[in-house]
């Protein structure tokens, strides 16, 4: 969870007590709270009572100390704290090692406030993304994103056994499907249950961001670049060092910065906007588009070489429409979910919703079918969900759909023809997981309502592997 400025706490360190003053105020007007100190000995004092400081503007020479030994010292005692070195005595080697021991910027002395202001907002910003990061990995043992997948189709399966197949190797990843369908939560998984785990997941969404804005966004760019570059800023790439970078919608990308990719991919290194110095990462790529990039690779518009080098390991994941069997599963772990984070207390879904459900389309996938069950937390609050409680278009053709299975209308046979074993244990697993949600799980109740024998039922809930979603 992110914080706001005035929750931010910043550590100015110096021995000019006007550079000191000034800011102190400006700061402070930006809504940080600041405290100041003109010698390492103090700093450290001060530091020692506030273990929540999340940035330190340190002064390289200081009356009683080194900065640099400073800044060491701080962070044994506060990992987090990101730190800005400050000097009138700016060269090269200084500002190589500052960023070797762990600094997050360098900046010579005099400085522009403005430009100082700008590195403040984006070393908090960088904070934040650590921190967001470490609280979704605290909150991580080693299989939670797996369960976040939610299903028992033999597609979903699939998937789930490629996850676990390629998750602790280093190869690129290619994660395709319909928008909505879960692209991210693969990628997530694929992280969290790696070798790098322990380092960040940086997310680009490379068709959100501007395509002027997209390279800088990605590669970074140093002060002057461009107009309104005021200051250096660092990419993706290298934020996600020994971690992994996702590039959502990598479909999108110009072909200048699919060139710029394809030389990332094949080497590892590359060059912030504007500058000609090469940095070089340690950075596992995983990819994911809802377009069919073998398409955009014949119409000219996605190169051909960088298909080949996203491809390595592809991992598709098929529309809800094509694991029907999954939605009573899905729809069980949002009213969950739902009851839980909004204070609701839905009980289910009556038998006639539950059928037109399975047979809608789904053309905006699980991210619809969560939108769906969220409304209706918020607006029916409670009780079993009926078909006069959905919105109108889930509830077209309901007149021409019993409420029996007796009575129901055979599935459309598509063109291509369908597999009919698939199509019979998916529309049965949906029949008894509607029985076991409507009786709260009881199996007696549930065979009543099938009017199955308890054993028969019993038995075939153990062998689909049915169980409650927790």
């Amino acid at each position: 969870m992110s914080q706001t400025a005035n929750s931010r706490r910043i550590l100015v360190v110096d021995d000019e007590s006007t550079l000191r003053t000034a800011l102190l105020r400006i700061l402070d007007r930006k809504g940080y709270q600041v405290i100041t100190a003109s010698t390492k000995a103090e700093a450290l004092k001060l530091a020692a009572m506030d273990s929540s400081l999340d940035l330190a503007l340190i002064d390289l020479k200081l009356p009683d100390g080194d900065g640099l030994e400073l800044m060491s010292e701080l962070k044994q005692h506060n990992p987090q704290l990101v730190a800005v070195i400050l000097t009138g005595f700016g060269t090269i080697d200084s500002a190589v090692r500052a960023t070797q021991m762990g600094a997050f910027h360098f900046m010579t002395k005099p400085f522009n406030m403005d430009e100082l202001m700008s590195l403040v907002e984006r070393a908090i910003s960088h904070k934040t993304l650590q921190q967001e990061n470490q609280i979704l990995k605290s909150q991580l043992h080693q299989k939670y994103q797996f369960e976040n997948i939610i299903g028992k189709s033999s597609q979903i399966t699939k998937v789930l056994e490629m996850i676990e197949k390629v998750a602790n190797t280093d190869s690129t990843v290619l994660v395709t499907g319909e928008s909505g369908t879960g692209k991210e939560l693969v990628a997530r998984a694929i992280h969290y249950n790696s070798t790098r785990a322990n380092k960040m997941l940086v997310p680009v969404n490379c068709g959100a961001i501007p395509g002027d804005l997209l390279e800088s966004e990605i590669f970074g760019h140093i002060k002057g670049a461009f107009t309104g570059a005021i200051a250096n800023r660092q990419g993706r790439f290298e934020m996600a060092h020994q971690g992994t970078i996702f590039l959502d919608e990598i479909g999108e990308l110009s072909p200048t910065l699919q060139v710029k990719l394809l030389r990332v991919i094949q080497e590892r290194r590359f060059e912030p906007v504007g500058s000609a110095k090469t940095i070089e990462v340690d950075v596992r790529i995983i990819a994911a588009t809802n377009i069919d990039l073998e398409m955009a690779v014949r119409n000219g518009s996605f190169r051909e070489d960088l298909f080949y080098r996203l491809n390595v390991i592809p991992i598709h994941i098929p529309p809800l429409r094509e694991r029907k069997s999954d939605i009573p599963y899905l729809l069980h772990h949002f009213v969950e979910a739902f009851n839980q984070s909004k204070g609701r207390s839905l009980a289910g879904f009556s038998t006639d919703v539950m059928d037109l459900l399975l047979h809608y389309a789904w053309p905006g996938n699980i991210r619809e079918l969560e939108n769906l069950v969220e409304r209706l937390a918020i607006l029916k609050g409670d009780g079993i969900v009926d078909v006069a409680d959905l919105p109108e278009k889930y509830r077209q053709g309901a007149e021409n759909q019993g409420a029996s299975a007796e009575n129901q209308e055979l599935q459309v046979l598509p063109d291509s023809g369908l597999d009919f074993n698939s199509a019979v244990d998916a529309y049965e697993n949906a029949l008894i997981i509607q029985a076991l949600e409507k009786t709260g799980w009881n199996r007696n109740r549930a065979a009543q309502l099938l009017r199955l024998n308890r054993t028969t039922l019993v038995e075939k809930i153990k062998k689909k592997g049915l169980t409650p979603q927790a």
